[in-house]
């Protein structure tokens, strides 16, 4: 869609309005946002667009486009599909004894503690890529602080979990329990260790800039709902 309006602004309810006209989600609800801002942010979006609406340039917009239209109408079945990370949860598994072990336990076991004592669960750790199961309480818990999130939570906690592959460390985050940039790095130590090995591969640095800047894009949104 190529740029057709010269004004964005945003209204008093919380949506966004281009020459006057509110902006709505793909699915053609109202993009309105309860948060101002986030609102403001998304109105910033919508005024950096060139000549044409690059989607990708737009990562709040699209978050609040899912909080609204996807979530929303049924978040507890978005909810689930988040929760099911505390099954396989990456700071679970770790390296054999050395080196790398000693990095995991000191940037993971800070997050399992953390978890323990906020959640009241047990985690099974191991060493390995072999599946353990976690306990069913710990499971039950762990689904049910995903269920109390709102949708407008929910909605950047997903890529935040999936990108670090980790749901204790997406709630750390949400929870301020743990700074963004200290997660991300958590997630990232096997990765880290083995370019500090055998040497940094251009394709993986290049896909994980990306990765980053989608990360950093859903932990914005956080900030901005809480401001």
């Amino acid at each position: 869609m190529k740029r057709f309006w010269k004004d964005v602004a945003v209204t008093a309810e919380g949506g966004i309005a281009l020459d006057g006209r509110p902006v709505r989600t793909p699915g053609r609800l109202p993009l309105v946002v309860p948060f101002p801002a986030l609102a403001e942010a998304i109105a910033d979006e919508w005024r950096a667009v060139g000549e044409t609406i690059d989607p990708r340039a737009m990562p709040l917009t699209g978050l609040a486009n899912a909080a609204i239209e996807r979530i929303a109408p049924d978040a507890a079945a978005f909810a689930g599909g988040i929760a099911v990370y505390g099954g396989t949860d990456l700071l679970c598994y770790r390296a054999e004894p050395g080196l790398l072990t000693e990095r995991q336990a000191a940037a993971w076991d800070p997050v399992l503690d953390w978890a323990r004592a906020r959640y009241g669960v047990e985690l099974t750790v191991t060493d390995g890529v072999m599946p353990v199961e976690q306990p069913p309480l710990t499971l039950a818990r762990l689904r049910e602080a995903v269920f109390a999130l709102s949708p407008w939570t929910l909605a950047p906690l997903s890529p935040v979990v999936s990108l670090l592959g980790s749901l204790l460390l997406g709630l750390a985050v949400v929870e301020q329990a743990i700074d963004a940039d200290a997660a991300w790095g958590a997630a990232h130590i096997d990765e880290d260790w083995q370019a500090e090995q055998w040497g940094e591969d251009a394709l993986a640095a290049e896909t994980r800039a990306v990765r980053h800047a989608e990360y950093r894009a859903a932990v914005r949104f956080l900030d901005l709902i809480r401001a």
